[in-house]
């Protein structure tokens, strides 16, 4: 298996390849730990497998002590085994997603140069993708869009290897397996999501192809299906384990209500709700700083479709999830985060066909020829601007962004009331207060659902304390200890 994930990359002896993947891995690493849990994604993740370290229930992720089954818990998995091994520590749960981002980059990197393409080519690939911008920010986030980025590269980028290799004698059985693993990841990371995901990009190009060759080819949909019905073995396994903790009720929270409910919109709750245009509005943020290379190369590459299928089969990747994540209800800019390797590629051949323009012009033109010369002077520093602006954003303004954004400072006023001996509670906790508290306190705090039942809890003992979050103060009886903001959302500590 390694040696199909290596693909024989013999230039990894070259210098300029070392370069490249220390200069990702720096990227990806650097101050990884330096700030604290932010945002609601982070804090909600952490907390759930907080949960999982707790209480040793590798089955069913839970929050607050609840069932939280919104995805397959692969995420989850990866968060608790490193706080079993480095600690509660932020840096211990963003090291999943570091570490699928940069796999994802080996493995963009290795698959292409097995295809064919110029060492050159592979590696500024590599670049454009390890700093566009969607990448980097959610490669050092605690979350599943890295694993899910890295599951649906591993699967589409071994089946366009399969289709390259169609006119060998042998079968290409490593890639097909490498393919199982990509869908093995994905599914454990997003669910249906998951299999959508690649599916669609694979159901796409098989029909453009099968339309342009004017037949049907069915070994060419059978070995998809095939071994995407193996990959689907660890989801099937999970489920039935599952099952058995949770009845039926918990396998139609997972394949239902939050997979096709999320999708159509029947499943309220789910939240992230926006407007069918609203992927078209962020296209000029979608894949910065590269957007412009992307978008001028899908337009120049469309002749090339019916011609060349390497063109053909990246231009659908990017096309075909773009209008699936268009077509669900529930968008977030994170979700297109799969779509960057396909990105960085297209804008990677388009420089490349610009490249070999301006060779070939060089001949004739002084002015074009002085600039070739110096061609890599200047990419070296624009990769060095850029590069330097992730490390300032990761040293500096991420640190910063706690004095808004952290619930470092609320964990703490927790610690010091229950050093006081004093009791404190969670009234009607958000999800990103609920993996906050239990993350940084390692503990499970005691919840209160209901008014009544605080008015309750806060009479019988003096010493209790309970956190709400509410968007004026909270009036009498109840008399304010504290109050926190965390974004812009007050946290109110009250008692009786």
């Amino acid at each position: 298996m390694f040696s199909v994930i290596s693909g024989r990359v013999t230039h990894m002896k070259d210098r300029s390849v070392y370069a490249v993947f220390l200069l990702c891995g720096l990227l990806l690493f650097f101050a990884l730990g330096n700030h604290q849990l932010q945002d609601s994604t982070e804090p909600r993740v952490a907390g759930i497998a907080m949960e999982m370290h707790l209480s040793g229930n590798w089955v069913t992720p839970t929050l607050n002590g609840e069932p939280f089954l919104e995805k397959p818990p692969l995420s989850v998995w990866l968060d608790a085994s490193a706080i079993r091994w480095f600690g509660a520590t932020p840096l211990a749960v963003r090291l999943a997603s570091a570490g699928a981002g940069l796999l994802t980059l080996f493995l963009l990197y290795s698959m292409l140069c097995r295809m064919g393409r110029p060492r050159y080519v592979a590696l500024g690939a590599t670049l454009l993708l390890v700093t566009t911008a969607t990448f980097w920010s959610n490669a050092r986030q605690v979350g599943e869009d890295a694993l899910l980025t890295l599951g649906v590269s591993m699967a589409l980028l071994a089946f366009l290897n399969t289709c390259v290799q169609r006119d060998r004698a042998t079968f290409p059985l490593g890639d097909w397996l490498l393919f199982s693993l990509g869908i093995v990841i994905a599914t454990l990371s997003k669910g249906v999501l998951g299999l959508a995901m690649p599916g669609v990009v694979i159901f796409a190009y098989l029909s453009i192809e099968s339309g342009q060759q004017g037949r049907l080819v069915l070994r060419h949909w059978f070995y998809p299906l095939l071994f995407t019905l193996l990959a689907l073995v660890p989801l099937a396994v999970w489920l039935w384990l599952l099952y058995g903790q949770g009845g039926i009720e918990s396998l139609k929270a997972v394949l239902w209500t939050n997979s096709v409910g999320r999708f159509d919109g029947s499943f309220s709750d789910a939240g992230h709700y926006e407007p069918f245009y609203y992927y078209l509005s962020k296209l000029p943020q979608a894949f910065l700083p590269w957007n412009l290379l992307v978008y001028l190369g899908l337009w120049h590459f469309r002749k090339q479709w019916r011609a060349n299928r390497y063109v053909l089969f990246f231009s659908v990747w990017l096309i075909a999830q773009f209008l699936l994540l268009t077509l669900a209800s529930s968008k977030r800019m994170v979700y297109l985060m799969s779509l960057t390797p396909a990105a960085a590629v297209i804008a990677m051949e388009y420089l490349a066909m610009w490249h070999e323009r301006l060779r070939q012009r060089a001949d004739t033109s002084i002015t074009v020829r002085r600039w070739f010369q110096h061609r890599r002077g200047w990419v070296t520093s624009m990769v060095a601007v850029v590069c330097v602006a992730y490390l300032s954003d990761a040293y500096w303004l991420a640190p910063r962004a706690d004095l808004k954004l952290s619930f470092l400072p609320l964990a703490e006023r927790v610690h010091t009331l229950q050093a006081q001996g004093r009791h404190v509670v969670l009234f009607q906790p958000s999800e990103r207060l609920a993996g906050a508290s239990v993350f940084y306190s390692e503990s499970l705090l005691d919840t209160v659902l209901d008014e009544h039942t605080l008015q309750g809890v806060l009479t019988r003992d003096a010493r209790t304390v309970a956190i709400m979050e509410k968007t004026e103060e909270p009036r009498q009886p109840l008399k304010i200890v504290d109050r926190i903001t965390v974004g812009d959302r007050v946290y109110y500590f009250v008692s009786r």
